[in-house]
């Protein structure tokens, strides 16, 4: 997308991850009125409204006629009654579709809005923030500016990766989309631990949000395996040490390959029971 030929760009959903990847294309330097967003919330519009100069509707049909890529964003329950009627449309107009649902397949999004290059994402909610991960998955019928095109507008949440086959999204799903969730969770519990240990709770907190971070970037910034890094840290009889060797007692490794291989398994799952062409008649 150059500024001399923008592409227009419409977004089905104006919710947080839409709001986010809007805000990330105009900081990019995006025109904003090339930006259409549907939404039958006012509440979403208004809130999209304040990053400026964006179009706002609740006419889904009108935003397939003015744009030339479609970002799907809308709960996968509801794809299906918001794609099904746009069906002709979309077969006129033969836009590329960007879906961010997550656990839809392009054969369940094929089954609605009809044969059209479709590219599937992945993303997760640290793209709130502009710290994102995702992950994408294009259809055969992609081509490489249309592959430029959605890389551009998911990076402007975060990174990007892309998946050459559309199985691998289950494991994606597994270890970035649900992953925050786990880190989240690890921070509960040292904060709860340092608690345990004496600190107050502003203090416990700091200490460990902190900790994530440093530890995130030396991880990013110095490209040396997280294993390495551990390992130039903990001293033989020290104080890593010793909690290491607790958490190799209660098999922490297992414990994570398992709860990563049922966030799979589910997704697997969850991706059957959404796709109409997968259940029978």
């Amino acid at each position: 997308m150059t500024s001399e030929h923008p592409r227009k760009i419409g977004f089905i959903g104006g919710g947080n991850m839409a709001r986010s990847l809007v805000g990330g294309l105009i900081q990019a330097g995006h025109d904003a009125s090339a930006i259409h967003v549907s939404d039958p919330s006012s509440a979403a519009l208004e809130a999209m409204g304040r990053l400026g100069g964006v179009q706002l509707g609740d006419d889904n049909d009108a935003i397939v006629t003015q744009v030339d890529v479609l970002v799907l964003a809308v709960k996968p329950q509801a794809m299906g009654s918001v794609l099904a009627p746009l069906a002709s449309r979309l077969a006129e107009r033969q836009p590329l579709l960007i879906s961010i649902a997550a656990g839809l397949t392009t054969s369940a999004l094929e089954s609605w809005a009809g044969p059209l290059p479709l590219v599937r994402c992945m993303p997760n909610t640290p793209a709130l923030v502009g710290a994102g991960m995702s992950v994408l998955y294009a259809t055969d019928t992609v081509d490489a500016s249309g592959r430029e095109c959605a890389e551009t507008i998911m990076r402007s949440a975060g990174e990007v990766r892309w998946v050459k086959q559309e199985a691998q999204m289950d494991a994606v799903t597994a270890v970035s989309g649900s992953g925050p969730a786990y880190f989240f969770h690890m921070m509960e519990a040292m904060m709860a631990a340092g608690l345990e240990q004496g600190l107050d709770a502003a203090t416990s907190r700091a200490l460990v949000l902190q900790t994530a971070l440093g530890a995130a970037r030396m991880a990013i910034e110095s490209g040396t395996d997280p294993g390495e890094l551990r390992r130039q840290v903990t001293s033989p009889g020290g104080t890593t040490a010793a909690a290491l060797s607790v958490f190799a007692d209660g098999d922490l490794m297992g414990l994570v390959s398992r709860a990563v291989a049922a966030a799979a398994d589910r997704s697997v799952t969850l991706a059957v029971e959404l796709d109409p062409s997968a259940k029978g008649p």
